[in-house]
């Protein structure tokens, strides 16, 4: 059986409604990126306009203390020093994009980080930057050398230990972005069920109405969403930044 792009644009058409542009499927995945992506421009646009010397607005204020904190964050963690300086946009555009994208569910979107794919894109070019630091440190047969260390027998180990690396980062966040909105989904589901039964006790056309309207909806998800939303979409979106910088810094060490 064969399998072509044109097969796929077919399939995805009939069996699934998601959009198709020449050989590109127009998945909400990627078009909730699209809106993350508009949403970061917008704000650099906004935070970088008319900047001062002297006598800065609030909203300058407000972007040179998000520039410190990134630049705090990488040498912090990096032992303090400024080789790690070239890493800094990277990580606060990775870091920013995590946590738009994992709060954007608060506004009915569905997260691009609940599907694999965005996580695996980052961890690849993450990986990328990791071989290309272990590399520039030992040499590329000081790289290739490391696989059979510390005996030859370990070299297959070595190698499935190194492709792990941007599984882990990505299938850790993915993981636990898709945990919450599953969880969260079920809660509304369950209240609405809930809500169905309760009130359809109450006979004749006023207990049909009340039972169609999620009144159990309000509060509980609110609180919940504190966390599966607010709390683990700020810490995953930390969690995957503080890894990057951590696997770059010591591949650097050889």
């Amino acid at each position: 059986m064969t399998f072509s792009i044109e097969g796929a644009r077919i399939f995805a058409r009939i069996h699934t409604g998601i959009p198709v542009l020449g050989d590109i499927l127009i998945s909400e995945t990627l078009v909730v990126s699209w809106i993350v992506m508009a949403i970061i421009t917008v704000l650099c646009i906004v935070l970088t306009r008319n900047l001062k010397v002297t006598n800065i607005s609030k909203r300058q204020a407000l972007a040179e203390m998000l520039v410190e904190t990134a630049n705090n964050f990488v040498r912090n963690n990096t032992g303090g020093g400024h080789k790690f300086d070239k890493l800094i946009p990277f990580v606060a555009a990775l870091f920013t994009t995590s946590v738009i994208s994992n709060l954007i569910s608060l506004i009915g979107l569905r997260s691009p980080t609940a599907d694999l794919s965005t996580e695996a894109a980052w961890a690849v070019v993450v990986f990328i930057m990791i071989t290309a630091e272990k590399i520039k440190a030992s040499g590329i047969l000081g790289y290739l050398k490391g696989f059979t260390t510390p005996i030859f027998i370990m070299t297959p180990f070595n190698i499935l230990s190194e492709i792990a690396t941007p599984i882990s980062m990505a299938c850790r966040h993915f993981g636990n972005i898709l945990s919450g909105v599953v969880i969260n989904g079920l809660i509304y589901w369950s209240l609405s069920v809930a809500t169905n039964r309760l009130f359809g006790l109450i006979p004749g056309a006023v207990g049909r109405v009340l039972s169609n309207i999620p009144f159990l909806d309000v509060g509980l998800p609110a609180i919940l969403s504190v966390y599966f939303d607010w709390f683990s979409g700020i810490m995953q979106a930390f969690i995957f930044s503080m890894l990057t910088i951590m696997y770059i810094a010591n591949a650097s060490e050889g």
